[in-house]
């Protein structure tokens, strides 16, 4: 990583030369790719950006405070006022706002473009990036109390955890993602089609991808779960060389995929490929807004920790 990176996104050391950021959410994510192990990054990484968040009243379950009532027998006691107890000898149980926990699914692409990456010395791969931040995503979830599930797919569904609260659910999560291996072509609308068979209640799909899919099966299966009124999050994980080629040369372009190969000149392609990069995303962009569903380019190089805030925020301002 060069020093302007490290700038970006660490602290200074004594002598004014880059650093390591204080907190390993923050932490380019090539650095915690060679971690090596996944529970690791993932409860590091969670706790970083927990202490990040300083008083924020965007905690997860239960954090904004309503009102007491008064205590009805078989009440949860863990919730009791004791200060007002204290205070009136009586009992009164905490309300909050509604607690917004929920069945969530985190759908990855495991397919064979996911594994590629521009600068081998820099960047994770696609796949990497996404491993980590579904790992860190599902550890979140389940923090607030929320249910939380995982489905892998390439061509097909692949891996399929189903939605639970339990304590021991992270660490399924964690032994299904470090299985998973990039192959095969990628199916995101076969994936997504059978979740609102699988979410009785409001729930979240999280799909994770580089959205180099079939695009009106995708959004057909994302439309028919806003359809059916759940949440619906899009993080689109891009490697920076995908959005822009190299200034000039020679190069032979490669799809993992399909195999095929072209040869072309980079600095003559360089501006109508910016220019049909940056249309593909402005279509996903308002394609996801009109079903009311968000949409989060995800660049390879961004610092997990600041992805998981923008979630939570996006979680908050949900009605």
């Amino acid at each position: 990583m060069t020093a302007r990176q490290e700038k970006q996104t660490g602290a200074r050391g004594e002598a004014g030369k880059p650093d390591r950021p204080e907190r390993i959410d923050l932490l380019h994510p090539r650095l915690l790719s060679e971690i090596g192990n996944l529970e690791l990054i993932a409860r590091q990484v969670l706790q970083g950006f927990l202490i990040g968040l300083h008083g924020s009243s965007r905690r997860g379950r239960s954090a904004s405070f309503a009102e007491n009532r008064l205590y009805n027998p078989g009440d949860d006691l863990r919730f009791v006022d004791w200060k007002v107890f204290g205070r009136s000898d009586r009992l009164y149980m905490k309300q909050f706002e509604e607690e917004r926990n929920l069945r969530a699914y985190l759908v990855v692409d495991a397919s064979e473009s996911m594994g590629w990456r521009s600068d081998v010395d820099r960047l994770p791969t696609k796949l990497d990036y996404a491993i980590m931040l579904t790992a860190c995503l599902g550890l979140l979830l389940l923090r607030q109390s929320d249910a939380a599930g995982l489905i892998t797919f390439d061509d097909r569904v692949r891996e399929h955890v189903a939605p639970k609260a339990l304590h021991s659910q992270g660490a399924r999560m964690l032994r299904t993602l470090e299985s998973v291996r990039g192959s095969g072509g990628s199916d995101a609308g076969g994936a997504l089609t059978d979740i609102p068979a699988r979410l009785r209640r409001r729930g979240l799909a999280v799909l994770i991808s580089d959205l180099l899919v079939d695009r009106d099966a995708t959004l057909k299966a994302l439309r028919l779960l806003r359809h059916r009124g759940h949440e619906v999050l899009v993080c689109h994980v891009m490697d920076p060389g995908e959005r822009e080629l190299p200034a000039a040369g020679e190069a032979v372009y490669f799809d993992p995929e399909s195999g095929e190969e072209l040869r072309a000149n980079s600095g003559a392609l360089r501006r109508v490929y910016h220019r049909a990069v940056e249309g593909a995303l402005a279509e996903w962009r308002l394609e996801l807004a009109r079903m009311g569903a968000d949409y989060h380019l995800t660049p390879t190089d961004r610092p997990i920790g600041l992805v998981l805030r923008e979630f939570l925020d996006r979680r908050a301002r949900r009605p």
